[in-house]
């Protein structure tokens, strides 16, 4: 039964009468008539009982009186509730990241969020990284991307997925004849990496400082095509996941080594606020964050 009749009917049952029921609905008294008794053929029975001036609900039209306030009363609740739904996927997100390894692959995705979601404006925020956690805590952030679980009560982790960080060296480079880079290897090296402090660069903190080792030296060059030139004039190495050189041409020369017997490997988390963690548009924005960044 089509909600046209049980709109008939409610509006008939409420107006007593169709010239009342014709203008609330738009349709002449004929175009009324004609469903009402399409519809009572079609039922086999009578919905109303007509007079000259009353109608009056039959027993059975009166069942369907009630089934009809039940369903758009259903259904306005239920557009409440999308309004509602709505208004949660709005809003404003500020991310930023401990480690500078993943402004490669951010603008992407808020380039894909935007197109998907165009209700959730995504700013990324280059700020002092290793104080993430911290601009999480202020609201100076929103979500944070980091590589150690932060043990606050105050915010939630979620793990979106892990990697392993490789030192890329020239194949000449003296490093190339062992199997895999101890932490007295770097001893001799120069680091090249992209900015300081040493805090949020990943294969110090994970792994030279726990050995306490410290390379002969250490550069800040924030652009990884001048790194990657000078990887291949031999002058130094770099230590990235291989999914942060996917975009760049590399030469033959260049080779990846593997740090440590079992390698440099790490997880990522997104942190937020615990309290802002069920708002629609930051659930939606955590879900295709860890869709999107599954197979890095």
């Amino acid at each position: 039964m089509e909600l046209k009749y049980f709109r008939l009917i409610k509006t008939i049952a409420e107006e007593g009468s169709l010239a009342n029921s014709s203008e609330r609905l738009f349709l002449t008294q004929s175009a009324l008539s004609h469903q009402l008794r399409d519809l009572e053929e079609r039922l086999g029975f009578k919905v109303f009982l007509r007079s000259r001036n009353k109608w009056e609900l039959t027993d059975e039209g009166t069942e369907l009186y009630k089934l009809a306030n039940k369903l758009f009363s259903s259904i306005d609740e239920s557009f409440s509730n999308i309004e509602h739904i709505k208004e949660g996927s709005r809003g404003s997100i500020k991310l930023s990241a401990e480690c500078q390894s993943f402004f490669h692959a951010i603008p992407g995705f808020i380039q894909k969020m935007g197109i998907l979601y165009p209700e959730i404006d995504i700013d990324l925020t280059f700020g002092a990284r290793h104080q993430t956690i911290s601009q999480v805590l202020s609201n100076e952030i929103d979500i944070a991307i980091v590589t150690t679980k932060p043990a606050s009560e105050e915010l939630t982790s979620i793990k979106v997925y892990d990697d392993e960080i490789f030192a890329v060296m020239h194949q000449e480079n003296p490093l190339n004849s062992y199997d895999y880079l101890d932490a007295s290897h770097f001893s001799d090296v120069h680091l090249i990496i992209n900015s300081f402090p040493l805090e949020g660069v990943s294969v110090y903190e994970h792994f030279l400082k726990p050995n306490k080792t410290n390379p002969k030296k250490i550069s800040a060059i924030p652009f990884t095509e001048i790194t990657l030139s000078m990887i291949e004039a031999n002058m130094g190495i770099m230590c990235v996941p291989k999914w942060q050189l996917k975009s760049f041409k590399l030469s033959n020369d260049i080779i990846f080594k593997r740090i440590s017997k079992n390698g440099l490997k790490r997880n990522h988390y997104l942190v937020v606020k615990t309290l802002n963690r069920n708002r629609k548009y930051i659930h939606d924005f955590i879900s295709n964050f860890e869709e999107d960044f599954l197979n890095l």
